[in-house]
């Protein structure tokens, strides 16, 4: 019965990684989206600029063009094109907004107006506008704003007078606010849409995750009964005893990886940030030290292998099942390096005699090589490949970036990785 159990149940687990995986990927690229977008945007303007300049000065002539604006836009733009690189830094916003308001809202409304509203211009800056708002709306309307307004101080110092602006040029605002509009409009749709299909997809994997759970703790009682039994078992098949003591343990060490896979999944699938802000004050040391009598190491010279070290425990704001779950995810991570290092020793420090609280948690397994670092907080990105859901390090990341905090990750291949996550002072 048992065999037969678990054999359904590993039919039907599989295929739900696989679909909610496929769900999770749209919804939880949005960052990386953001990046990806700025990245083509560069590409088109370090094209586009010197390109267009020879259009409309030798191809098209137009009444002004200005081929310094023109190189300072590749120039400011020529970094982006690594922006997947940097894409952690807590600069690159500001960067973008620069970028982003410079090449589109200031260049093309300055060579609107200083080609006196042109049809080629007016076209242009049209197109341009429409792009802008394909991005945040917050974000595209205050960079319409303030592009918009420097270039017009900007063309005001070259025309020496503050109302140069034919009715001409006037006439173009309308459709310029009717087309930002339209777009803004339509992207209101999508977000509908696409909260539409992510609710029935949560509620799809509610329901299977339920279907899924009965078996488990089926499994888990008919656990408890196998070891109950074993008590009766006399000295003579203590080998036997042996052997299935230690087959029970493992059923319920990986009934617990699935129901915190579950777990992992649901809150991937069904929460926003709404549902991950922080509502509770936890001490760091306690949480650790619950962790830790909480784990289902395999053995006690596991369990061995692990030291915490306490220089000052300190608190944070955020939530006590989130928080294990973090803690869980990373423990789970470094023992898998050790295991497969076949060696290693895991070092968890708390501190919080520095200017922001941190935990820091190393191993001495095979450490993580250069290509694959800057991947790890990818969702579903695994290393090694198909060594589990590749969810963990990413949820644990949404999560920190939820509560004000952020985790890092150093390496040395085939020596050492650490993970150091860092959070505000609580006031």
């Amino acid at each position: 019965m048992m065999t037969r159990m678990l054999l359904w149940l590993n039919r039907r687990w599989i295929p739900l990684q696989q679909t909610a995986g496929k769900w999770l990927i749209n919804y939880n690229q949005q960052h990386d989206s953001t990046v990806t977008r700025l990245v083509f945007l560069a590409w088109i303007a370090i094209i586009g600029m010197p390109l267009y300049y020879g259009i409309w000065s030798y191809w098209f002539p137009q009444p002004y063009e200005n081929l310094g604006l023109r190189i300072f836009g590749v120039a400011l733009c020529f970094p982006a094109i690594f922006a997947h690189r940097y894409s952690q830094k807590k600069w690159l916003p500001a960067y973008f907004f620069i970028g982003l308001t410079y090449v589109l809202p200031f260049f093309f409304t300055f060579m609107y107006l200083m080609n006196e509203g042109s049809s080629v211009w007016s076209e242009s800056l049209l197109i341009a506008l429409i792009l802008l708002f394909h991005f945040d709306a917050t974000l595209a309307f205050l960079s319409y704003i303030v592009g918009t307004c420097l270039a017009y101080l900007v063309f005001v110092q070259f025309k020496g007078e503050w109302m140069p602006i034919n009715p001409q040029e006037w006439q173009q605002l309308p459709i310029q606010l009717f087309a930002i509009f339209t777009v803004s409009l339509a992207k209101v749709g999508r977000k509908v849409l696409s909260q539409e299909k992510l609710t029935g997809m949560a509620s799809g994997l509610a329901t299977v995750a339920h279907e899924l759970r009965t078996p488990l703790l089926s499994i888990e009682a008919n656990t408890r009964g196998m070891k109950r039994l074993f008590a009766g078992i006399d000295k003579e098949s203590q080998s036997q005893r042996t052997k299935l003591e230690q087959a029970a343990f493992r059923i319920e060490i990986e009934v617990r990886y699935m129901n915190n896979a579950i777990d992992l999944l649901l809150l991937n699938s069904s929460t926003g940030k709404q549902n991950l802000h922080p509502t509770e004050v936890i001490s760091m040391t306690s949480a650790v030290e619950l962790m830790l009598q909480r784990y289902p190491f395999e053995n006690h010279e596991q369990r061995e292998l692990v030291t915490l070290e306490v220089l000052s425990d300190f608190q944070l704001k955020g939530r006590e099942d989130l928080c294990s779950m973090i803690l869980i995810n990373l423990m789970s991570n470094a023992l898998k390096a050790i295991h497969r290092a076949g060696k290693g020793r895991i070092h968890i420090i708390v501190d919080g005699t520095n200017d922001i609280n941190q935990l820091a948690f190393s191993d001495t397994g095979g450490g993580i090589s250069a290509a694959q670092l800057p991947h790890i907080f990818t969702r579903f990105y695994t290393y090694p490949e198909n060594s589990g859901t590749g969810i963990g390090l990413a949820f644990c990341k949404q999560v920190l970036d939820a509560w004000g905090a952020s985790i890092q990750c150093y390496s040395i291949y085939n020596d050492s990785t650490r993970f150091v996550l860092s959070f505000p002072k609580t006031k």
